[in-house]
């Protein structure tokens, strides 16, 4: 069973939901959730504003893999959980935001205005501390009817509880293709570097990475009911097996020249 860690702000308890759950919980829970909508088409002409205060559609953001967090930037813990998971994945990377892939914040909260972008942008392009890191990570925020669209799009349902002024919403990022396809989903608030970096892999249609990375996605498997990348026992057979085959190969070819050459 897949399960998801979401936040009640407005009660400040984390409640672990599964999909299949039917137990009690709070009204305003009961439309919140993430439904992974593999291979759906974000739409990219959406109206949004970057940090700098500049009209923006996510468009200009494509061409390369794209890390997507949806949260907003008052959040009072579990967006900066999300973020800061962000962070530390992606510096553990030898592939650079910026250069081989993006990473695209926006938020859902229509209230929020580019100088919190900016704030906010100001403190993970620090933490992250690579040149040219500005122009590999982007704050988003816009009008209520883009960010809407934008998670009914990759299935990220939030709600709004007036009463206390706060969003419950759970806690993913979304990677997705060059064209702005959903690729994977990772869940919680800590993204291991490995299931990041494949995943960007086979979003970029393995035009980023190493051979390393190649090999390293045929023994492993995305399992998209936990989010995660699993060791495919029979694929790692069937490697070893045409390393020992290659090897053996080869000897038998030296000693076949060692042996021609005695003769």
């Amino acid at each position: 069973m897949k399960r998801l860690l979401i936040w009640y702000c407005c009660l400040g308890w984390p409640v672990v939901l599964g999909q299949a759950q039917t137990g009690w919980r709070p009204a305003l829970l009961r439309s919140v959730g993430i439904d992974q909508k593999m291979g759906a088409q974000v739409p990219l002409d959406l109206p949004f504003s970057d940090e700098s205060g500049h009209a923006v559609t996510l468009r200009q953001y494509f061409g390369k893999p794209v890390i997507l967090a949806l949260v907003y930037y008052q959040c009072p813990s579990l967006c900066n959980m999300v973020l800061n998971g962000v962070l530390r994945s992606v510096k553990s990377l030898a592939m650079s935001a910026g250069d081989q892939y993006d990473i695209v914040a926006v938020s859902f909260d229509p209230r929020e205005t580019w100088e919190m972008a900016a704030a906010k942008k100001a403190v993970y392009v620090r933490g992250y501390n690579r040149p040219g890191s500005d122009q590999g990570w982007h704050f988003l925020t816009g009008p209520d009817a883009s960010s809407k669209l934008l998670a009914d799009a990759v299935g990220f349902r939030y709600a709004y509880d007036a009463m206390n002024n706060q969003y419950a919403h759970g806690s993913a990022i979304i990677l997705l293709t060059p064209d702005g396809r959903v690729s994977r989903y990772f869940f919680g608030i800590d993204y291991p570097a490995r299931d990041v970096r494949l995943g960007l892999v086979e979003a970029s249609g393995r035009r980023i990475g190493s051979a390393v990375d190649a090999v390293m996605l045929y023994c492993y498997h995305y399992d998209p009911s936990n989010g995660k990348y699993g060791f495919v026992i029979m694929n790692a057979l069937r490697l070893a097996g045409f390393v020992t085959v290659a090897a053996l190969a080869g000897f038998m070819i030296i000693m076949f020249r060692r042996d021609l050459k005695v003769s």
